[in-house]
């Protein structure tokens, strides 16, 4: 934020980020790419089918850890690619070009 800063000529204690963003008319872009190529590597994964598929999918057997449990890959894809459930998710990802535009789909509205 600090280059937008300087570029506008904002006052460092005076704004917010979300603010300066607003201004500048720009969105925050990382964790939309990271998203985009978490999404893009689940694919890979799920159409070889072979353990990393097991261990994305949480189908391993053993004992839970003790606490908070993590959040799944699975389950942060299914809230950003939009409504739907990991089941519907898992059979879009064997049919590559469904797989594909709904990535991009999700991409451009930036959820």
């Amino acid at each position: 934020m600090w280059f937008l800063k300087r570029m506008l000529r904002i006052p460092w204690a005076k704004k917010t980020n979300e603010r300066v963003l607003n201004e500048a008319n720009k969105r925050r872009s990382l964790v939309r790419t990271i998203r985009k190529r978490q999404a893009t590597f689940l694919g890979h994964v799920m159409r070889r089918g072979k353990l990393e598929h097991l261990v994305t999918t949480g189908e391993f057997e053993g004992k839970r850890s003790r606490g908070r449990q993590r959040e799944k890959i699975m389950d942060g894809l299914a809230t950003w690619l939009g409504p739907g459930k990991v089941s519907d998710i898992l059979a879009a990802v064997k049919d590559r070009d469904l797989w594909r535009d709904m990535i991009a789909n999700a991409y451009k509205q930036g959820t």
